[in-house]
């Protein structure tokens, strides 16, 4: 009996992508996904979040936006129609993974599970829309997002990588430390959102709810939370130097010290300023940029080596063996 096989597999007996193709498409997930999150961000900062009464559909009559429903139904339905553009850069991900040779089974899970997750955010953002901007949704949408780039930057890190079990590159202590930094920052995260939650960019108006605190007090915490997170990724790039990390290694830690000097700016000016809405635009973006910092120096403290190929034996009598 013949075997079926999946449109997948057909493409992969017809195509193998080059290293580079690999990466690419993987990395065109992950800008993609940071990309959607600072436009969803756009959708609530412009009074759009209800521009669209009603999911999956944008009018009970309409798939589409109506002319009645003006700017703010453009700007939702246009960030709706983002959706299939990432869904489409996932996908280049998932056939670029299983098409690799020899399949790399771990790396075409990795980019399945991102499609489930932009499937699963999709429904929650409905369910937003229907809950009528409630924040808590609005926080969930947001935070699922979030794992999503998490899981584009893992799977972005591993085509760069082999299959084999990962090795240290630092002593166990430093990787401790890298896990501190990732809870914290993941924390800071989930408390910027109470901070949206309970401010005055409701996404729609001033009628819809919101978190049950003062948004001063959450902005005071969420910023307590970030210095924290300062002095643990100064702690990482010292202990980095102390231990001789590797090169690529301490260029991560770098690099996040810059994203968080910005991003630190950005957000003390932003709370002293009213929070204009170009600026929690911009905070978000260094918000996503924060989280691949992280990502990338936390990956980088173990390694994964490519696999060689086994040398092919020598046969009596060839070219090789005349040779020597």
């Amino acid at each position: 009996m013949v075997p079926v096989l999946t449109p997948l597999a057909l493409i992969a007996r017809r195509w193998t992508p080059t290293p580079r193709t690999l990466r690419r498409a993987a990395l065109s997930a992950v800008v993609m996904t940071v990309f959607i999150i600072v436009t969803g961000g756009a959708v609530r900062l412009t009074g759009s979040g209800l521009g669209c009464d009603t999911w999956p559909k944008c009018t009970d009559e309409s798939l589409f936006a109506t002319p009645e429903q003006g700017l703010h139904g453009a700007i939702e339905f246009g960030n709706r129609m983002l959706t299939y553009v990432l869904s489409a850069a996932v996908g280049w991900a998932i056939i670029a993974a299983r098409s690799t040779k020899p399949w790399r089974r771990g790396l075409t899970r990795l980019a399945w599970v991102q499609f489930w997750i932009v499937m699963g955010n999709a429904v929650l953002g409905g369910i937003t829309v229907w809950a009528g901007l409630n924040p808590w949704t609005v926080a969930g949408h947001f935070l699922l997002a979030n794992a999503l780039l998490t899981v584009a930057v893992i799977t972005w890190q591993r085509t760069r990588e082999g299959d084999t079990a990962p090795r240290p590159r630092v002593p166990r202590p430093v990787r401790k430390l890298s896990w501190g930094l990732l809870v914290t920052s993941a924390l800071v995260i989930a408390l910027g959102t109470t901070v949206t939650g309970s401010g005055k960019h409701a996404g729609d108006s001033s009628d819809v709810p919101r978190m049950p605190w003062d948004w001063a007090d959450a902005a005071h915490l969420h910023a307590a939370a970030a210095w924290v997170v300062c002095a643990l990724a100064v702690a990482m790039w010292l202990v980095l130097r102390v231990v001789d990390a590797p090169d690529d290694t301490r260029a991560r830690a770098r690099d996040l010290l810059i994203v968080l000097l910005a991003q630190g700016g950005i957000g003390y000016v932003q709370f002293f300023t009213g929070v204009p809405e170009i600026l929690v635009g911009a905070h978000m973006l260094g918000s996503s940029l924060m989280w691949v910092a992280v990502l990338r120096l936390a990956l980088s403290l173990r390694e994964r080596p490519l696999e060689t190929p086994p040398a092919l034996p020598v046969q009596p009598g060839s070219a090789v063996s005349a040779a020597v």
